[in-house]
């Protein structure tokens, strides 16, 4: 059975690098970003969801021409070209990496290359390349697949006695921990602060604070 090898393919030109040498190993690392809001009175901060980061990439691909007697840069310059702007679409290419069920669209974000043994012309022949590749999302598919959706809320709700905002955004939201958007649209400095009488704007999800820019899910 033949050897699976690591393929990066780019998408505007169907040019397809195939990898000499597998890597011994890859990183796939994916974070969120979370604003904190300081409430007086509680002891800790309150943390909102922001936005999640792009998922990326990591690995070391090993290139050697040594045997060959050849400039191993004709082999490095056509992966360190994918970071070249194409000059119809002005931005860099899309691209696939697969190998096994590895899976990633794409854009190559950084390039470090190191060469580690020379022909006796001083041209290099052999390298490490250590990539980074950017998870791809067009607007259409991060739109999919985040579901977002912003039910039909009442413009105004009349404050009832033992309501509290979370319980509030529990009605309202069917979630009691989304009560910050209630308190940011009603300029409201302390949630607990609320009375029987008093009315209260209930934006819809999502909703973005005017004075930081911050959207709330």
């Amino acid at each position: 059975m033949a050897l699976e090898r690591i393929q990066i393919l780019n998408e505007q030109t169907g040019q397809k690098i195939v990898a000499l040498f597998n890597p011994e190993e890859y990183s796939l690392n994916k974070d969120n970003n979370y604003a904190s809001q300081a409430i007086p009175g509680l002891t800790s901060p309150l943390l909102q969801f922001v936005h999640g980061n792009l998922q990326t990439l990591d690995m070391e691909l090993f290139f050697d021409t040594f045997e060959k007697n050849s400039d191993v840069r004709k082999l490095t310059d056509q992966v360190f070209g994918l970071l070249a702007i194409d000059s119809d679409l002005h931005t860099p290419p899309v691209l696939q990496v697969s190998w096994g069920s590895l899976y990633l669209r794409c854009v190559l974000a950084k390039v470090s290359q190191k060469f580690i043994k020379f022909l006796p012309s001083g041209k290099p022949a052999r390298a490490r390349l250590n990539v980074t590749f950017n998870e791809y999302l067009d607007a259409a598919t991060q739109v999919s697949q985040a579901n977002l959706q912003s039910p039909d809320f009442s413009k105004a709700y009349v404050v009832k006695e033992g309501d509290t905002l979370s319980g509030i955004a529990g009605n309202f939201y069917e979630d009691a921990t989304k009560w910050r958007p209630i308190a940011l649209a009603n300029a409201l400095a302390d949630p607990r602060s609320i009375v029987a009488g008093e009315e209260l704007q209930i934006p819809p999800l999502p909703y973005t604070d005017a004075s930081t820019g911050v959207v709330m899910q």
